[in-house]
């Protein structure tokens, strides 16, 4: 399968660079995989695609300011850090912004709070950084909201780029499609009987780069950290067997909960009637076309990158040609595109 499949040209102007207000007045495009019909309604309109019984998983991370600037000590030459990913209490993985940034190098970090040493290089392009202290009980002081490269606008308000249900701090960017809720939204559908359970998977590299490879097999994805706990688990299970649709919030809680079922064995029998396992841990799934989704129903996302893994994922769920044909039409209605952009119904 070629990479080049899932490109497609975008004009730059329909990139959204702020967030809309409010959050439920983004548009959403409802697409129908069983006839191919595509509907234009606005997102706080989501409610009428519901039914009562639909369970929705939807990721609780926060991102924290995980940009961090400082200069090389020595030289005094720029360095910018965004942080990915915590190894341990002292070392973090993060992509690195400078000249000659090797392990060996040591830097200064604005505030002269913190000293930091790169350690090593990653498969990946990183570099694990080693910290003289803990990074995160300084973070809010110094570090700064790591917006995605292709917002070039300030952000007014850090919060608006986290979800209103965010709480376990840990990732790099935001589960965008979750920002379209409000808390008077998430009441409406919970008076309609929807019901709605967390799980938190930490994002990290992979939402900033697109796949380079000209096959999509011979990727390599990054790996990610999640947690679905034991209540989130036994209310996805109760759903499958009650025969209520699991929908996902997102790309990150599909990769979550498929993750979570790859525990229970190709045809699930490790784990007898149970559609998914509580799990704490890395996952490396990575879904492309040809994948058989287990869990996800549903799901809810914004418009993805070309050449992306997360295009490749919802191209999974929907179909390659229906994807790349409703992106065609979002081009032609002007939708706002990426994290501050429109949303779309895959049912």
């Amino acid at each position: 399968m070629r990479t080049s499949d899932f490109d497609y040209y975008l004009p730059p102007e329909l990139i959204a660079q702020t967030p809309i207000e409010p959050r439920d007045a983004s548009r959403l495009m409802v697409v129908h995989r069983a006839t191919g019909q595509i509907e234009h309604r606005l997102f706080r309109n989501v409610g009428e695609y519901l039914r009562p019984g639909d369970l929705l998983a939807a990721n609780q991370t926060r991102v924290i300011p995980a940009r961090l600037r400082g200069r090389k000590a020595g030289t005094g030459g720029k360095v910018e850090l965004l942080l990915l990913a915590r190894r341990d209490e002292h070392t973090w993985e993060a992509l690195v912004g400078g000249k000659g940034l090797r392990p060996g190098q040591r830097i200064e970090l604005t505030g002269g709070q913190l000293t930091a040493e790169i350690v090593a290089e990653t498969e990946s392009g990183g570099r694990l950084v080693r910290f003289d202290r803990p990074v995160e009980p300084v973070l809010d002081e110094l570090g700064e909201v790591p917006l995605p490269p292709y917002v070039h606008e300030p952000l007014a308000d850090r919060d608006r780029y986290q979800t209103v249900y965010a709480r376990i701090e840990g990732s790099s960017a935001a589960p965008t499609a979750g920002l379209h809720f409000t808390p008077e939204l998430l009441l409406e559908l919970r008076g309609m009987g929807v019901e709605m359970t967390f799980l938190t998977l930490h994002i990290g590299l992979d939402t900033f780069r697109p796949v380079k490879e000209e096959e999509v097999e011979a990727h390599q994805i990054h790996t990610e950290w999640f947690e679905l706990p034991a209540q989130a688990a036994e209310q996805i299970n109760r759903a499958r067997l009650e025969g209520r649709r699991v929908i996902a919030v997102g790309t990150t809680a599909v990769r979550a909960l498929e993750s979570a079922a790859r525990g229970c064995g190709a045809d699930g029998e490790a784990c007898g009637l149970q559609a998914v396992a509580a799990y704490t841990g890395r996952t490396d799934l990575f879904i492309y076309p040809g994948y058989r989704f287990r869990v996800v129903e549903a799901m809810i996302t914004n418009f993805h990158l070309p050449r992306s893994t997360l295009l490749m994922l919802v191209s999974a769920f929907a179909g390659r040609e229906l994807i790349l044909r409703a992106y065609e039409e979002a081009i032609r209605e002007r939708y706002r595109f990426y994290s501050f952009g429109d949303a779309m119904l895959l049912l």
